[in-house]
């Protein structure tokens, strides 16, 4: 098994334990990340069901976007460094997620008003999952 699908199978766990998509998706990477899972199970709650209430991006997606500026942030308070390079590789990550996925709202991934789900959320999950580990970690 490689990298991508370990952190897929990882978040995939994870959501079918009750993790809504955002925490499924970052709390896979908790480890490799340096972070408790407990604080980024935290940090990624308001996240889930697009932003709490199907209005905003998906939560996977923004998942994977937590996870980039885990992994890319030089954490410099004094002088934000890190930003664009960070901003380019959430980038890379939504526009990827968008294309396989078909939306990257969360109420046009689930057909609402529609009728038609592009992509339920397991595979958002896993697609997120895998998307990060390729766009953060596999691309360096």
């Amino acid at each position: 098994m490689g990298a991508a699908e370990e952190m897929a199978a990882r978040a995939t766990e994870r959501h079918e334990r009750g993790y809504n998509c955002a925490q499924a998706v970052a709390c896979a990477f908790a480890e490799r990340l340096g972070v408790d899972e407990e604080t980024l199970f935290r940090a990624t709650e308001g996240l889930g069901l697009g932003m709490g209430g199907m209005q905003g991006t998906c939560g996977a997606a923004s998942g994977a976007c937590v996870v980039a500026g885990l992994a890319n942030s030089t954490g410099n308070l004094e002088r934000p460094n890190s930003k664009a390079s960070t901003y380019a590789i959430s980038r890379r990550i939504v526009d990827r997620f968008c294309r396989e996925a078909g939306a990257v709202r969360c109420a046009d991934l689930k057909g609402v008003g529609a009728g038609k789900v592009l992509c339920p959320c397991p595979r958002c999950v896993e697609l997120a999952a895998t998307i990060a580990q390729e766009e953060v970690f596999d691309a360096r």
